[in-house]
């Protein structure tokens, strides 16, 4: 029980503290000159917080959005959801999602947030990164966590081996529903100055 409460944390929310992997273990170091750069944030969100900061990171580098939506939508209580969720990761799927981003070339760089879900990103997450051309590409990852971003970031790096990648974070709540996300806004903030926004 005590490892399906720890495993469920992660799965449908949000580390003790907040997380930004180093170099090494994910994303490039460095900046990018952001002048007249296209910019794209999508995002996963089941409990909210992912959302809110999605939006926040959107309103902040003058982005556009997307939401990543699976087609057949998880079930809104907790455990039936990471249920569903854990069974999913274990067979590889790549569940339909709803919608497409128009003209996904014009987009110079891809913020890609989504909450760990069994220590990765949800799977409808890994059927948008296939859905497109992401070569020469900048895409960062950012990924809310209950306890720790665990392979999360890494694995949105290893899903776009031809893009240009630069640093992630992973902001930790013990909240759902967005409901702290503002008392993360420094934390974001700060991020984004040291990628270049």
């Amino acid at each position: 029980m005590m490892l399906l409460s720890v495993m469920g944390l992660n799965a449908c929310t949000g580390s003790k503290k907040e997380a930004k992997v180093n170099e090494s273990e994910t994303t490039k170091k460095g900046t990018i000159d952001m002048k007249g750069k296209k910019v794209l944030v999508a995002y996963f969100s089941w409990s909210g917080n992912t959302r809110e900061a999605a939006q926040y990171i959107a309103q902040k580098t003058g982005a556009d959005k997307f939401e990543i939506i699976r087609e057949k939508a998880y079930p809104t209580e907790y455990t039936p959801c990471t249920e569903d969720a854990k069974a999913e990761k274990e067979a590889g799927e790549r569940p339909a999602i709803k919608g497409r981003v128009e003209n996904m070339a014009q987009y110079d760089v891809v913020f890609v947030c989504v909450p760990v879900w069994w220590y990765t990103a949800p799977m409808p997450v890994y059927t948008f990164l296939e859905q497109y051309d992401l070569k020469g590409k900048t895409v960062i990852p950012f990924c809310t966590a209950y306890s720790g971003p665990s392979s999360t970031l890494r694995d949105i790096v290893s899903a776009t081996p031809q893009s240009n990648h630069l640093d992630g974070i992973c902001i930790v709540t013990k909240e759902m529903g967005g409901k702290d996300m503002e008392q993360k806004h420094p934390k974001i903030d700060k991020w984004l100055t040291e990628i270049g926004f």
